[in-house]
């Protein structure tokens, strides 16, 4: 990619100029580029099925819902260098299961069902249908873009190229400048390995607080991709349902 001075200052290509002249863009990955939530809980029930024989479709629900939005605060405590990832998935795993009154024994029960949903998930990753119009916009724009993500680099660049996103080829993990958002300086890097500044750069993610709220306290211009309709009361900055929005 060349520098951000030799690209032409693009004005309007998202619709009628909301976000003023734009020379770059990134992304949150999980559930904005990404369907995350769907990989997760598809290969969830697949590898706990043997454990919860008979479990409805409401059951599955509150299931996948235990691990991908009640359990985060083991995330977080991986982020912080407080577990592993493979231990913030296992005692999600077990809350979830816990939940139903099974009881995930130590050892190699455990073992089995981790490595097994760790081979299963990557198989259902897929890009959502917004993405791909967005990414032909911008590359027909000549606007530069890439991710940033809560999430090592590596394991981000497969989850990537498993949902054919492989042409994202600028990536930002946890692990690439060693701090998760909100930090300022994991933002920063991404808007440094596009050639572009701050206030001229968007970042578009799922998390009202993380990535909008967060990349806008960097400097960038902050957008909220507000899939499922949630309410946030006093939320002031741009928030859009759709990665197609930002062609309307």
């Amino acid at each position: 990619m060349g520098s951000a001075a030799a690209r032409p200052a693009t004005t309007g290509i998202f619709g009628s100029g909301t976000f003023g002249t734009v020379r770059g863009v990134l992304f949150d990955i999980d559930d904005t580029l990404v369907d995350l939530e769907y990989a997760l809980t598809t290969a969830l029930r697949e590898v706990s099925e043997h454990l919860l024989p008979g479990l409805d479709a409401a059951g599955w629900e509150k299931f996948g819902r235990i691990f991908t939005h009640e359990t985060t605060h083991y995330y977080d405590q991986y982020l912080a260098g407080e577990l592993t990832f493979n231990e913030q998935r296992l005692l999600r795993g077990r809350a979830a299961l816990g939940h139903f009154g099974v009881e995930l024994e130590e050892g190699e029960e455990s073992h089995a069902w981790l490595s097994e949903y760790a081979r299963l998930q990557p198989s259902y990753v897929r890009a959502f249908e917004d993405v791909a119009p967005v990414l032909d916009a911008l590359d027909a724009a000549g606007i530069p873009y890439g991710a940033v993500s809560n999430n090592v680099h590596d394991y981000q660049r497969v989850k990537l190229d498993s949902a054919g996103l492989a042409r994202i080829a600028v990536l930002v993990g946890t692990d690439t400048v060693g701090v998760p958002k909100p930090d300022p300086a994991i933002y920063l890097e991404g808007v440094r390995l596009l050639g572009t500044r701050p206030e001229e750069t968007l970042y578009v993610g799922d998390n009202r607080l993380l990535d909008a709220e967060g990349s806008t306290a960097a400097g960038l211009r902050g957008v909220w991709l507000n899939r499922v309709g949630d309410t946030a009361e006093g939320f002031v900055g741009h928030e859009i349902d759709s990665l197609a929005r930002l062609l309307d």
